[in-house]
């Protein structure tokens, strides 16, 4: 049988670099690397056309795929992992502003659909008790599904979301990280709040995973049992997990982020229903750990 050759997009993570400079390879497929920087700007073209056949993913993106129908399956590998309360943004020169204090405020956002937009904005909901529909949200790019409404007010195209912030157009913005001096978190001391929720949660917040086309994975399940094999090894080989482990592999380490994440773009209307863990995956990936 002739190896197949996929083509795929994986960020420069540390932990995907022997599959990325062909270290690891397959006896029965060779992996065709693009490069997409940065690498969300290859989750339009994976929803929208299938352009790839393996691609690192926005978990919300996943979820709002399957809840249009688009042919994709997940796989329990996370690429990205990461504590979001250091990813929100206020100006300290425009007055105080606590993460309660959010109500009636302009927030901006570059779209409202991102991971770390709803995994913020569910911290906001449920551990500070924000009305979220309070908020005028103010966005900048159109949703990766395309089908989503996007009822958001969108900032004019030559507008910059820090550059607003820094303006006074915008009391906060999400999901952004700066160097400017003039501007500071939201979550004072976001480190200490994040080892707070996550001593309360015991949750991960999980941004990207890897999806594959259901074409691939109906045709060719030994194929993706071996991608997923390849990159748990190249995990492996990047050393022991940190505590608590930011990219967890398999369905039951991944578990508890993924009902989190279902829980929260439920709750903002990102889908149209909670889906069960197992939903999100196929006969072959359900079974990977």
């Amino acid at each position: 049988m002739d190896r197949l050759k996929l083509k795929a997009v994986l960020g420069s993570h540390p932990h995907v670099q022997a599959v990325k400079s062909g270290e690891f390879r397959s006896d029965l497929f060779d992996l065709d690397f693009i490069e997409y920087t940065p690498t969300n700007t290859a989750f339009k073209p994976m929803v929208r056309e299938q352009a790839f056949d393996v691609c690192e993913m926005a978990i919300v993106t996943c979820l709002m795929a399957k809840a249009h129908g688009k042919p994709l399956v997940l796989l329990p590998a996370t690429m990205l992992g990461r504590f979001q309360h250091g990813y929100a943004l206020h100006n300290p020169a425009r007055g105080t502003l606590r993460p309660s204090d959010l109500e009636g405020k302009r927030v901006g956002i570059r779209s409202f659909t991102t991971t770390t937009g709803a995994w913020i904005r569910g911290i906001l909901a449920n551990d500070y008790g924000v009305n979220l529909d309070s908020i005028r949200w103010v966005t900048f790019e159109d949703p990766h599904v395309a089908e989503y409404v996007d009822t958001t007010e969108r900032a004019p195209k030559d507008k910059k979301i820090l550059q607003m912030l820094l303006d006074g157009e915008l009391d906060a913005v999400l999901g952004e990280t700066s160097n400017d001096p003039k501007l500071k978190p939201l979550f004072p001391d976001s480190a200490a709040e994040a080892a707070k929720w996550y001593a309360r949660r015991g949750v991960v917040p999980v941004n990207h995973l890897v999806v594959v086309t259901e074409q691939l994975a109906k045709s060719r399940p030994d194929v993706v049992a071996g991608i997923y094999d390849l990159l748990k090894r190249n995990k492996e080989l990047a050393g022991p997990a940190a505590s608590p482990d930011l990219i967890p592999f398999g369905i039951e380490a991944n578990r508890k982020p993924l009902e989190l994440i279902v829980d929260y773009a439920f709750q903002q209307a990102l889908i149209p229903r909670r889906y069960a863990v197992e939903e999100l995956f196929d006969e072959t990936t359900r079974g990977l750990n």
